[in-house]
């Protein structure tokens, strides 16, 4: 969109503006940190925050302001108040819509920025810019923004030294550290392995700049952050990607976890780690996606596994959950000629998938009781548990206790593992949130619970126990 000749009369004022910081205009949000017990997010006054994420991943590269304001408001609307989003996706082509490049010469440490910032100026609007408005947008509407500094792919291909990294984290920190609805994921879907150094520097650059944000790792599929970084200073959780296959298509035998879908299992890993960090799922199999990912034939993932992603990983001792969806996360537009992993439908359509509107209710279900105190407990399973998809995941807090059956299969209770002579049982239904009174029980030896329904996949219903 800019001129050469203004471009090159402006070239002087390019270095200045990289090194400041834009001022925030918002002020609503409160900074975000790790609750005392090591387990949890809480706000700055200690109030539990339960990160319900979107990967709106291609977000700042394809959406103009408007489109951008219409995705932002659909997802507060449902309850998500993170996105997880890549800054630069592609170093060589890193465009935005309005045809603003990111970089000088392709080069990660020149970001291309210039003096001013009216949208309705062409040459003072630039992709920094760009990127300014979305992040304010969605602080106004109480959204954090999950950011990739640079997607692992261009790590990989040798696009960013470990001198450019230290150049570019300077430079992003410092224009981000006094937003506060501000997350960093470093990485982003490659193994911590793959140009360690690189990340290192990217993850200290960054933390010796911002303080005030928290910092995870994002990794490829089937891996989690703690494998290379677990006792790195400027990692605050973990992050898990349990990606897109299913039992009989996990390719990760030789990996260090091995765990197929059971993403609870990622959790438990994590979970009894030291030090103590918090964990998440920040990238399962995305609604509408191809079973495997790569084989377009394939069958899709529906909004049921989405749920059993999310309650699985929750009632583990994760501290939230990360959905996506095929076609929003690569932001599917009508002028694309191509999309990725089959994507056919619109992200405008697609941001009402079942699923989508789903998620609110795990997180209204965990907020609705006292949440720091909440445990990982399999010890409420009277006898054997079931394996893959019959499994059931059970958590806690000192006066209730939830227990998840993604089957609707029976679950034997042990009763007395929380306070009271006698519990209150009911069913909280994942698609709707409506919650169903069971009756009242003796809160010892053993009970059996029947869920509604036929036993299937996706008739999932979560028991709720409450000491009366």
């Amino acid at each position: 969109m800019r001129k050469g000749l203004y471009f090159l009369a402006c070239i002087a004022f390019i270095y200045a503006a990289c090194s400041t910081t834009k001022e925030n205009t918002v002020d609503g949000l409160s900074a975000l940190k790790v609750s005392e017990n090591g387990r949890y997010l809480v706000t700055e006054d200690g109030e539990p925050f339960f990160w319900l994420g979107d990967t709106g991943w291609l977000l700042f590269g394809k959406l103009t302001r408007e489109e951008a304001d219409t995705y932002l408001e659909d997802r507060k609307n449902k309850g998500f108040n993170v996105i997880q989003v890549m800054v630069l996706h592609d170093v060589p082509h890193s465009v935005n819509r309005y045809g603003d490049s990111a970089l000088v010469n392709k080069d990660v440490s020149r970001p291309d920025t210039t003096a001013g910032n009216s949208p309705t100026d062409s040459l003072q609007y630039d992709f920094w810019d760009h990127v300014d408005y979305v992040i304010d947008k969605a602080a106004e509407k109480n959204i954090y923004m999950a950011l990739v500094p640079v997607w692992g792919s261009n790590v990989k291909a040798g696009h960013v030294t470990q001198q450019q990294a230290k150049a570019y984290g300077e430079f992003i920190a410092n224009r981000y550290k006094d937003r506060k609805n501000i997350i960093w994921l470093n990485g982003g879907d490659i193994p911590g392995s793959d140009s360690l150094d690189v990340w290192k520097t990217l993850g200290t650059t960054i933390k010796q700049i911002d303080t005030a944000h928290l910092m995870t790792f994002h990794p490829r599929g089937r891996t989690a952050s703690s494998e290379w970084f677990h006792n790195e200073d400027w990692l605050d959780f973990n992050m898990v990607q349990s990606g897109h296959r299913r039992y009989d298509q996990d390719t990760s035998a030789k990996e260090k976890r091995h765990f197929g879908e059971d993403n609870w299992k990622f959790m438990d890993y994590d979970y009894a780690l030291n030090p103590v960090k918090p964990t998440i799922d920040g990238e399962p199999s995305y609604e509408g996606i191809p079973q495997g990912l790569h084989d377009t034939t394939e069958i899709r993932w529906k909004d049921y596994d989405v749920r059993r992603y999310g309650y699985w990983s929750v009632f583990s001792g994760a501290f939230g959950y990360t959905y996506g969806h095929n076609s929003v996360m690569q932001m599917h537009l009508p002028t694309d000629s191509t999309s990725a992993y089959g994507s056919k439908e619109l992200w405008s359509s697609a941001i009402n998938a079942p699923g989508a509107g789903q998620m609110i209710h795990l997180k209204n279900l965990m907020l609705s009781r006292p949440y720091l105190e909440r445990v990982p407990d399999q010890s409420l399973i009277a006898g054997e548990n079931g394996e893959k998809h019959d499994r059931l995941l059970a958590t806690r807090g000192k006066n209730y206790a939830f227990i998840y059956a993604y089957t609707g299969r029976n679950i034997p209770v042990t009763m007395g593992k929380i306070e009271g002579d006698k519990v209150k049982a009911s069913w909280f239904n994942p698609r709707d949130g409506k919650i169903t009174e069971i009756g009242e029980f003796d809160n010892k030896g053993t009970h059996e619970f029947d869920p509604p329904g036929e036993v299937k996949g996706g008739n999932d219903w979560v028991l709720i126990l409450d000491s009366v």
